[in-house]
């Protein structure tokens, strides 16, 4: 088992501790490529890092596209309001990644279930 530390701003982070998220998404970078069902995810709240909330990886689902995702995969286990439209979803995605890097490396939801920290 591995442990991994993830960055994630306010808004997500409230929602995975609160239960709301049980799904992070990431590019399927050389860094998530590594990454199992089993392991351990510490994700700190961003801008400070003054808060953290320990995961376990349950699953892992990797996607060409976060449009695909999208369409596979509930809104609500990734903390999104039902009314939004995939479009919308991969939109709020462009603040973190480029198309060009999701082209690059395609995408992964990693399904967690939080634990004691």
């Amino acid at each position: 088992m591995e442990t991994y530390t993830m960055h994630l701003d306010k808004e997500p982070f409230e929602k995975m501790k609160a239960g709301k998220k049980t799904i992070e998404v990431r590019l399927y970078d050389d860094k998530r490529r590594k990454i199992k069902p089993g392991d351990e995810i510490v994700f700190l709240k961003l801008p400070d890092n003054d808060e953290s909330i320990k995961a376990r990886v349950i699953e892992i689902f990797v996607f060409d596209s976060f449009a695909k995702m999208f369409e596979a995969i509930g809104p609500e286990q990734f903390g999104h309001d039902k009314s939004l439209t995939v479009e919308q979803r991969v939109n709020m995605q462009r603040k973190y990644y480029t198309e060009e890097e999701e082209k690059r490396y395609g995408v992964v939801a990693i399904k967690i279930k939080t634990v004691q920290n």
